[in-house]
Parts: C-alpha cells; sequence; structure tokens
C-alpha cells in the first residue's frame, strides 16, 4: 500500500505520519447493525430456498438445523464489521469455511453467504487501524481460503468428480480448475483493493479538510495581521502628526507666559505661532482620518464623496518644517546635498515624518540649543535623512519612545536602516537610508522587509 507501516519511517528521514482512520460514528454502527440482522435473515431465507429447489434429498446438518444457523451465523458478525473489522473478518472466514464444509449444499446455492465474506475481505481492508496488522491477517485468510480450494481440486480429480462433453480444447478437470480459480481471485483480491481504495479516499478527504482547516486558520491569522499592522500605521501617523504640533504649542505658550507682561508683542507672535500651529495640526488629522474612511475611492467617487487630497506631508516640505521648528533657544539648520529626484510618496512622506518626530524629540527631550537636518540624495538607488543635534536627555522622564519605535518601523517596512543614539562627540543622532526601488518608481509601492533582505532593527549608538 501507498501508506507506510506503523513503525516505519519514510525515506526521507522524516518522522513517521501514518494515518489512523476515525472510528465510525453512531449513525455507521447503527446501519452495520441493521446489515447485520437483514442479512442474517436473508441467509436463513436463501437456504430455504436452495432447499427447495434441490434436485435431490440435502443434508441439513446437525437437528437439522444446523445449514440455518450457519446461514445466519455467518453474516452477524457484519454487524460490528467497522468497529472490530479484523476480528470480524476472521470469525466470518472461519463460519464461511465450515459451512463449505458441513452443509455444501446451502454453502453453494445461497448468495448471502458468498457477500458476507466479502463484505467481510472489503471492511477489513478499509477499516482496519493497524494496516500491518491488517495485511498480516489478509495473507492467512488468503492462504487459508486457496488452500482449501487447492484441496478440494485434489478431491475433485480423485473421485473424478469433474465430466463433462470434453468438447474444448482443455479437459473438463482443467477448464472447471482455471475458471474457479479466476472467479476466487477476482473475488478475495477485489474485496481487498475495493476496501483498500475506500480507506485511500477516506485518507485524502481527512487531508483535504486539515488542509481547509489550515489555510482557515492562515486566513484568519493574515486578517488579524492586517488590523495589526493597519493599526500600527495609524498609531505612528497620529504620533507624528498630533506629537510635533502639540509640542509646538507648548513651547510656545510657555514662552508668552513668560514675556507677556515684560514684551506683549513677543507674546503676539507666540500666540500667532500657537494658532497657526493647531490649525495645521487640525487640516493634517482631518486629512489622516479622510483616508482612513476612504477604504474604497471607487465606491466613494459612485456615491459622490468628494476625492481628498494629497497629503501635504512630503521631503519637498522640509525647509518649512525646519523653519517652524525653531525657536525659544533652539535654532535649526537645513542642508541639502545632491541632485533632488522625485521620490515615491511613501518615501517622501516617511522622509518628512521621521524628522518631524526627531525634532519635536529634540524640543521636548532634550537640552540642545542647536539642531542640523541633513536630506541627502544618493543618485536614484536611495535617500538619506539625518537629524542631529548637540543636547543631552533631560533629566525630567522621558517620554514612551514610541517615536524612535514609530521611525524604526517605517524604514523596515521600506527596507531601509536605521540609526538612532547618541553620538561619539555629543549630542544625539537620528538617521534613516530608504531604497528608491527603481523597478516601480511611479507605484511608490514599499518592499516588505523579506523583499528587500535588509534587517529593519535599530543599530543603537552606532557611528556614522
Amino acid at each position: 500500500m501507498s501508506a507506510s507501516q506503523p513503525g516505519t519511517p519514510p525515506a526521507t528521514g522524516t518522522p513517521n505520519t501514518e494515518w489512523l482512520r476515525p472510528g465510525p460514528t453512531r449513525g455507521e454502527q447503527r446501519r452495520d447493525i441493521l446489515l447485520g440482522l437483514g442479512m442474517a435473515a436473508a441467509g436463513v431465507f436463501g437456504t430455504e430456498l436452495a432447499k427447495g429447489t434441490s434436485p435431490g434429498p440435502v443434508e441439513m446438518g446437525a437437528g437439522g438445523i444446523e445449514a440455518y444457523v450457519l446461514s445466519a451465523a455467518v453474516a452477524l458478525p457484519l454487524c460490528f464489521r467497522r468497529r472490530y473489522p479484523l476480528t470480524v473478518l476472521l470469525v466470518v472466514s472461519v463460519l464461511f469455511f465450515t459451512s463449505g464444509e458441513r452443509v455444501p449444499f446451502a454453502f453453494a446455492g445461497n448468495l448471502v453467504t458468498q457477500i458476507s465474506q466479502f463484505m467481510a475481505l472489503y471492511s477489513a481492508a478499509a477499516w482496519a487501524k493497524d494496516r500491518r496488522r491488517m495485511k498480516v491477517t489478509m495473507v492467512v485468510v488468503f492462504v487459508g481460503m486457496f488452500v482449501w480450494l487447492f484441496h478440494g481440486f485434489v478431491e475433485a480429480l480423485q473421485t473424478d468428480a469433474i465430466k463433462g462433453a470434453d468438447q474444448g480444447m482443455l479437459s473438463p478437470y482443467v477448464s472447471f480448475v482455471l475458471l474457479n480459480f479466476a472467479l476466487n481471485a477476482l473475488y478475495f483480491f477485489g474485496a481487498y483493493f475495493w476496501g483498500r481504495t475506500a480507506w485511500g479516499v477516506a485518507r485524502q478527504r481527512h487531508e483535504l479538510e486539515q488542509q481547509a482547516m489550515e489555510l482557515s486558520a492562515q486566513q484568519q491569522e493574515n486578517a488579524r495581521r492586517a488590523v495589526i499592522d493597519e493599526r500600527l500605521r495609524i498609531s505612528r501617523e497620529l504620533h507624528d502628526v498630533v506629537a510635533h504640533h502639540i509640542s509646538s504649542i507648548g513651547i510656545q505658550a510657555g514662552g508668552a507666559r513668560r514675556v507677556m507682561a515684560s514684551d506683549p508683542e513677543a507674546a503676539k507672535n507666540a500666540l500667532s505661532v500657537i494658532e497657526n500651529s493647531s490649525r495645521t495640526a487640525v487640516n493634517e488629522m482631518r486629512q489622516l482620518l479622510g483616508m482612513l474612511r476612504a477604504a474604497d475611492p471607487d465606491l466613494d467617487e459612485e456615491i459622490g464623496i468628494p476625492a481628498l487630497k494629497a497629503p501635504q506631508a512630503g521631503a519637498d516640505r522640509l525647509p518649512a518644517l525646519v523653519a517652524t521648528a525653531g525657536g525659544e533657544g533652539l535654532s535649526v539648520g537645513f542642508h541639502q546635498i545632491g541632485q533632488p529626484v522625485t521620490l515615491p510618496e511613501t518615501i517622501s512622506v516617511s522622509v518628512y515624518r521621521i524628522v518631524q518626530e526627531a525634532l519635536t524629540n529634540v524640543r521636548r527631550h532634550s537640552t540642545a540649543r542647536s539642531a542640523h537636518v541633513t536630506l541627502r540624495y544618493l543618485g536614484d538607488t536611495a535617500v538619506e535623512v539625518e537629524v542631529i543635534d548637540d543636547g543631552r536627555p533631560k533629566h525630567a522622564p522621558v517620554g514612551s519612545r514610541l517615536g524612535h519605535v514609530g521611525i524604526r518601523e517605517r524604514v523596515g517596512l521600506l527596507g531601509g536602516e536605521s540609526e538612532i543614539g547618541p553620538r561619539p562627540v555629543g549630542g544625539f543622532r537620528v538617521r534613516a537610508r530608504l531604497p528608491l526601488q527603481p523597478s516601480s518608481p511611479s507605484t511608490g509601492e514599499p518592499q516588505t522587509p523579506e523583499d528587500s533582505g535588509v534587517d529593519s532593527s535599530a543599530v543603537e549608538g552606532a557611528q556614522q
């Protein structure tokens, strides 16, 4: 058989995974009981019919009822054919042999006896859990039956019981032997192979069900992973948008409070900055929420929802971001290196958000008096952005560090490299290099970390 035997590892060296067919259900057990009882009754009736059509007197066995008893007994074990298939096969085979020896007329003329033996062979091949024991049992039954058949051929030759018109190429005896041998071979081996096919079909059905369950579990896991990834993306966007502007508002408000009495004009300018920052924050929040609601742009167009404007964040707006980040004792510079190239939208937005988060951290968690942003275009292969400052971490409780986590996640998803940590000469550095993906620059679709082959983890404290 195609399945490996129990205890024998496959040739590949993998652990043995012999399949065990589950036992019959309650419904199948009830049907087997009805089948065994029905065939037992049919066996008794068949023996009576064989007795009535016999041309001469017949031997009914002990007490005149042995033929009836054997005809019923050979079918009754089929009530348990799927629960104990090998035991049923052995019991039916013994009764089959006994019936043939004790009441030949009922054995030859009662079709139910032949069907019972066939079904016992089929059930053993189809339902036996221990396939090695099933094969051994089959060999024992087959050898016993064919030895009995051969004994009958020898006995017929000795008594010259096979006679005929002798009109064929072979003698009547030889013709009889070949015909009966072929019929019995077809009978026994046919039952075995039919049962083995049923076992194979059941195994294949089980494997298909397992595969379907695994695919369903994978789909659920992928869906869960997609939800988590989307939540992380939303979290990064909200953090970048809110933290930067709220930080700016807090710093300007503190400055306005300190100079309100001594320098009303400076306080007025700080309040103006607060007003502009709050409006910008609200606009960016609206754009972000609008993108989240626009799950299907085509559907929105059909139902009359206007298309959303493209996000304003991008590498081309870094000078404006740097200009608004300065003030209140912090000087921020900007420098661009290399020939500018058109960046994919995903890369451009990520560059902006990385700088925005880095400058926010400088203002909130550092004693720095100056910071510098450098944007490097490395040909058409990559873009690099770096934010450095000259400060030290404040002694006040630090933030949640979600900003650094978000930067690493952004860079990792785009297949880039990130470096976040203190500089050897003092101050802090945030650097990110993002590949431009020249194979599909128009789409702006980022590579996954698996596609890029680049480790997205940060290198803490690495030198430039």
